[in-house]
């Protein structure tokens, strides 16, 4: 995330808020009997003078997003959609999958399929083993080195010289096997970079263990207890793709589920889907990249209003994809978009800052 890139937008945002004419109407999200309560944002008594003069602005200019929602106190209180996107329209997460596989690699090891996180991912994974460039330290590659991009493989997605960029890999026939047989090129742990095969192979993992293909056992394990029907998984390329490398579609109101499953420590409708003790251990700073604090698939990203830092534990994806939790303030914003491989898509940065932020705290 290009720290100059954000400014621009935080001072075009500013600028046309400050400047745009309010003609916004606000409605309550609709009750759908689909697990969410929603609630009005004048409930809340605050100063929404911003959020109107946001979502006018919004109306009123091309922009790349598809959906805003934004719920507080467990209740759903923004719900708006743009550019023929709608409330049972499923869409492409792209990277944010990758958090919600960290969620399901706790189910798995909550259930008992898997031992420790620390285990190596040679335990696990006994299809296909590394053939090329052999090296004794891809034995003691562990599930967590996957899970903090930290594996040593030559894998960097944000470097296109990278043999194991995800393009590149998306381009050979067998993308477990050909990630497997990369060359090392860091002891395991001690680098981060990132590495979309590394999420690949950990979905390959709990699929492995639990004998049940990625998509099965997401379905029995979080989606049916969240009342998540809506979906599908699916890729970009015109290959055929394992269902360890495909993506999920979900609808924006679903994707908030996975955020208030994080927000309060794993459990649904009084429900444990998933450990506290994961939820903590996969949002907790484990390492960096490119400067970020990053756990289990899940960034920290800080924000600054006045004097005061607050810290979102986020699910990120190319195009605008975002799952952002705010555990202080009890508060969840979830965007889509279609700003793919553009710095638009770090608009809804500018928008947590420069508006809910601001109006969720009462800070200028």
């Amino acid at each position: 995330m290009k720290n100059i890139a954000i400014l621009i937008i935080f001072t075009l945002l500013t600028s046309t808020i400050c400047y745009g004419q309010s003609t916004y109407i606000y409605s309550q999200p609709k009750e759908l009997d689909d697990g969410w309560r929603t609630n009005s944002l004048r409930s809340h008594n605050l100063d929404t003078t911003r959020v109107y003069q946001l979502f006018s602005q919004l109306q009123n200019r091309k922009n790349k997003l598809h959906s805003i929602l934004l719920i507080k106190n467990n209740q759903l209180i923004i719900e708006e959609y743009f550019n023929e996107n709608s409330v049972d329209k499923p869409h492409d997460l792209r990277s944010t999958t990758k958090s919600i596989r960290s969620i399901l690699m706790g189910i798995a090891i909550d259930k008992g399929f898997i031992d420790n996180v620390n285990d190596p991912v040679s335990k696990y994974l006994k299809s296909p083993v590394p053939t090329k460039n052999l090296d004794k330290r891809k034995e003691k590659i562990t599930i967590a080195n996957l899970l903090t991009m930290s594996s040593g493989f030559e894998c960097n997605d944000w470097d296109k010289k990278s043999k194991g960029q995800e393009d590149k890999v998306y381009k050979k026939k067998d993308w477990l096997q050909y990630t497997l047989d990369l060359p090392m090129v860091n002891e395991p742990g001690m680098v981060s970079n990132y590495c979309s095969m590394g999420a690949i192979l950990v979905a390959e993992i709990i699929s492995q263990s639990s004998g049940m293909t990625i998509d099965k056992f997401a379905e029995k394990y979080l989606f049916k207890p969240l009342e998540i029907e809506n979906l599908k998984w699916g890729h970009t390329s015109n290959k055929e793709v394992i269902n360890s490398g495909k993506r999920l579609y979900m609808t924006s109101r679903d994707m908030a589920k996975i955020g208030q499953l994080i927000l309060n420590s794993g459990i649904w409708n009084n429900k444990q889907i998933v450990s506290q003790k994961w939820v903590e251990e996969s949002t907790t700073p484990k390492t960096k990249i490119t400067g970020i604090d990053y756990g289990y698939f899940w960034w920290n990203i800080p924000f600054k209003i006045n004097e005061k830092m607050i810290v979102s534990k986020t699910a990120t994806g190319n195009g605008g994809q975002y799952i952002m939790v705010f555990p202080e303030l009890d508060m969840i914003a979830v965007f889509t978009g279609g700003a793919y491989n553009s710095q638009e898509d770090k608009l809804p940065f500018a928008i947590v800052r420069e508006v809910f932020l601001p109006t969720f705290t009462g800070k200028k």
